[in-house]
C-alpha cells in the first residue's frame, strides 16, 4: 500500500516554513492547543475573507503575533480598523495576552491550494457540477501562473449511491522532490447527500537549495 505523507510536513526547513514559531517545553500543550483555537476562531469569524493561512508566534509568554494570509483583507481590517480592532480585543480577553495581528494580501488566490479547496466546496455546495468547478478552477490556477496542478474530491458525487473519488492533474507535480514548492489544502462540501472532501496540490516552482 502506498504511504502518504503531508506534503508540507515532509518539506519543512527545506522549502516549506512552520506555522508556529515558538517552542516551550512546560507549556507546550497549552499554548499548541491555544494556537488552534485562535485558529478556529479567526477562521469561523473570516471564512468568506478567504483566509489561506494563520501563522502563531509568542516573542514572549504575554505576547502573542497573529499573521494571517488572505485574499480580501479589507473584510478583516475593516472600516477604519475596527474590524481588526474588535476581533484583537476579543482573542486579548479570551485568552488573556496581548495581541498583535498582521493582516497580509495573497497576491494570487488562484494558485493557493487553500483558497482553491474552498471556492470548489462553495460551488459545490451552491449544487454546480463538480466536474465543473474542478476544470474551472484547473484552468484558473495554470492561467495564473502555475506549474502543476491536481484536484480530488471523495464522496457521494452528483448524489450518487456509492461513494467514489475523482481526480484531474494538469502540469507537473513532483510530490517527491523537496525543493518543489507544493502548496496542499484540503476542504469540505456540505451536500444534500453528505459530505464531499476536496484535496488540492499546486506546484509552484523549485527553491534554491
Amino acid at each position: 500500500m502506498g504511504q502518504k505523507v503531508h506534503p508540507r510536513g515532509f518539506r519543512l526547513g527545506v522549502s516549506a516554513d512552520w506555522q508556529t514559531k515558538w517552542f516551550n517545553e512546560k507549556k507546550y500543550a497549552e499554548w499548541l492547543l491555544e494556537d488552534e483555537e485562535i485558529r478556529k476562531i479567526i477562521k469561523s469569524k473570516y471564512y468568506n475573507a478567504g483566509v489561506s493561512e494563520i501563522r502563531v508566534e509568542r516573542p514572549d509568554e504575554n505576547h502573542v503575533v497573529v499573521n494571517v494570509k488572505t485574499a480580501r483583507p479589507g473584510v478583516i481590517i475593516g472600516r477604519k480598523a475596527s474590524e481588526i480592532t474588535k476581533l484583537r480585543n476579543e482573542l486579548q480577553s479570551r485568552f488573556n495576552r496581548q495581541f498583535v495581528i498582521n493582516v497580509e494580501e495573497v497576491k494570487t488566490p488562484e494558485t493557493d491550494a487553500q483558497l482553491v479547496a474552498e471556492n470548489i466546496a462553495m460551488r459545490i455546495e451552491r449544487r454546480a457540477s463538480y466536474k465543473r468547478a474542478m476544470k474551472r478552477a484547473i484552468s484558473d490556477a495554470m492561467k495564473a501562473g502555475a506549474k502543476g496542478i491536481k484536484i480530488m474530491v471523495a464522496g457521494r458525487l452528483g448524489g450518487a449511491e456509492i461513494a467514489r473519488r475523482e481526480w484531474y492533474l494538469k502540469g507537473r507535480l513532483p510530490l517527491q522532490t523537496l525543493k518543489a514548492m507544493i502548496d496542499y489544502g484540503t476542504a469540505t462540501a456540505q451536500t444534500k447527500y453528505g459530505t464531499i472532501g476536496i484535496k488540492v496540490w499546486v506546484y509552484k516552482g523549485d527553491v534554491e537549495i
